[in-house]
């Protein structure tokens, strides 16, 4: 059984939602405020903080308050457990692949002798 990584559960809740990725994709361009991020949502300021509390909370963005004024900066670098889980399980599937391939070429050069 593989073991449990905590924080790649947030890593994966947090990107599980469109409206976070959407957000991660516009803060990927440039830090916003957080009015900018929530007018191409269409949803309720409130909803939106929801949003981003999430997304800090799996250390994905970074938000800072200047006054009245709250921005948010996408962390790129806190993608890299995700990215290193995936490397991990292509190479698991591409040698299990591997070796069906080679099990299957096997039986049918078994078969053609």
């Amino acid at each position: 059984m593989a073991k449990h990584d905590p924080a790649l559960s947030l890593l994966f809740h947090a990107l599980a939602d469109p409206t976070r990725r959407s957000i991660l994709i516009r803060l990927a361009e440039t830090p916003a405020r957080v009015t900018d991020l929530a007018g191409p949502t269409g949803l309720r300021l409130p909803t939106v903080m929801r949003h981003l509390s999430v997304l800090e909370a799996a250390g994905l963005i970074t938000t800072s308050k200047d006054g009245r004024i709250r921005t948010c900066a996408i962390v790129p670098e806190a993608l890299d457990p995700v990215r290193t889980w995936l490397d991990e399980q292509r190479a698991i599937w591409e040698a299990r692949l591997d070796r069906l391939d080679a099990f299957v070429m096997n039986v049918m050069k078994e078969r053609e002798e």
